[in-house]
């Protein structure tokens, strides 16, 4: 969706802009788009407010005040403000997790995407990253999320495009989605993870 990866069919709209078009910027386009990865992919040799910071200053030119504000209201929002110094190493993943998407939310982005953002989570820490989310989806922020968590798509999502290896088998609102699913691959799916 940000053009990390080629697609050969289709088109991809962002505010308006093709991210496929020959003439798109896509760094510039990449700095308005947050992106949350499974693994962190946090810098083990910065501190959290280090990782924070650093795109804030050299991709937005912010001066160090401006990003050190940021950074500190961000950290408070997630809950870390007792961790700013921390190494990712001395951080649960559920920590490292939430500082990701801290980073991704100093670039003041118009939409977020998140490549299974709890997956690499023990069960415990699952719920503070999607408690985070939630609280995203509530105040309007745009996501596209690729999840297993069904219970977090059914409360938050507006759209759900349910694929199957590797194809799109349902695209559906998410009432419709959960109430009735159309192809018999979804209802499949759908009886095996909701029934527990």
């Amino acid at each position: 969706m940000n053009g990390l990866e080629p697609f050969t069919k289709g088109e991809i709209t962002i505010d308006g802009i093709s991210v496929g078009a020959r003439d798109t910027h896509l760094p510039k386009l990449r700095s308005r788009i947050g992106m949350v990865f499974q693994n962190f992919e946090l810098f083990p040799h910065m501190s959290a407010a280090e990782n924070i910071m650093l795109a804030q200053m050299k991709v937005l030119l912010r001066d160090r005040a401006s990003a050190e504000a940021k950074t500190n209201d961000l950290l408070t929002r997630m809950g870390l403000t007792d961790h700013a110094k921390k190494f990712p190493a001395q951080l649960s993943g559920g920590q490292q997790q939430r500082v990701a998407i801290a980073r991704a939310l100093a670039m003041d982005p118009i939409a977020m995407l998140f490549d299974e953002p709890t997956s690499a989570l023990d069960p415990e820490m699952i719920t503070e990253v999607l408690d985070v989310m939630v609280g995203l989806a509530e105040e309007g922020m745009t996501m596209a999320v690729v999840t297993h968590e069904m219970g977090f798509a059914r409360k938050v999502a507006d759209r759900v495009v349910f694929m199957d290896e590797g194809a799109i088998v349902e695209d559906a609102g998410k009432d419709a989605f959960f109430g009735t699913p159309r192809s018999e691959r979804a209802q499949q799916f759908l009886s095996k993870i909701l029934q527990h």
